[in-house]
């Protein structure tokens, strides 16, 4: 998307776009009373909700000059990026699944907000975590050495092959998960969970950072250890079967 900043008149101020990203990401951060008191919500009291709509005015503003200069342009030659590919797909409409620019929007969005201040601080965990236990590091690099190459840079085709490196990654995920409390949920109608009842549009978040602790199910669970994923490399699968 970067090489859209300025051509054919369009100037783009990405200097606001990051800080617009950087303030949504803070608002999503920030305690808020009105998921302990609901009845609060419609007083906005915090002001989060005003913040959160004009950083997403400008958001929204800037990623529709990227479409319009985009749709102008890339008519005019062969373009294979992936924003060029999405408007192909809109132009060509599909019945079944049509694809508008709102939905081209919320796709980039999640790209810059979930796709990268999600990854930063799971590679600091990791660095973090690795210079902490050198035995580790040295399994790490020795791994790499013998599947990539000293001099190489990784690959997506490595990636299978690279066990011990992606036993660090989940235990870095167990130990140290990006979100401690999952996005809230509220069940349709009142329902019990565990013996509690929870009544209808109650809020609940789960607590990631206690379940991926829990001695119940962890051995040593305080203990930085990703060879626990090679031993149970068939059991701990991130596809949704394994509720750790």
């Amino acid at each position: 998307m970067g090489r859209y900043g300025q051509r054919g008149g369009v100037q783009l101020h990405w200097s606001k776009f990051r800080c617009a990203l950087d303030e949504i990401v803070e608002i999503f951060r920030k305690p808020n009373v009105s998921n302990l008191f609901p009845i609060l919500a419609r007083f906005d009291i915090q002001g989060l909700v005003r913040q959160m709509k004009r950083c997403v005015l400008l958001v929204d503003q800037i990623l529709d000059a990227i479409i319009d200069h985009n749709q102008k342009e890339g008519r005019s030659k062969e373009s294979k990026d992936f924003l060029q590919f999405l408007l192909r797909l809109m132009e060509q409409g599909d019945p079944k699944m049509p694809l508008t620019t709102s939905h081209i929007k919320a796709l980039f969005l999640d790209l810059t907000l979930a796709g990268t201040d999600t990854t930063w601080p799971t590679s600091e965990w990791a660095m973090a975590e690795i210079m902490q236990h050198p035995a580790v590091m040295k399994r790490a690099q020795e791994e790499l050495e013998q599947v990539v190459g000293r001099n190489n840079t990784v690959e997506e085709s490595h990636l299978p092959k690279l066990k011990y490196l992606d036993a660090v990654v989940k235990e870095v995920m167990r130990l140290c998960p990006v979100p401690p409390l999952i996005l809230r949920r509220s069940p349709r109608r009142s329902c019990t969970i565990g013996g509690y009842m929870v009544p209808m549009e109650t809020g609940i978040w789960t607590n990631a950072w206690a379940i991926h602790r829990d001695p119940d199910s962890w051995e040593e669970p305080l203990e930085f250890r990703p060879e626990r994923f090679l031993e149970e490399a068939g059991k701990c699968v991130y596809k949704g079967n394994d509720y750790r």
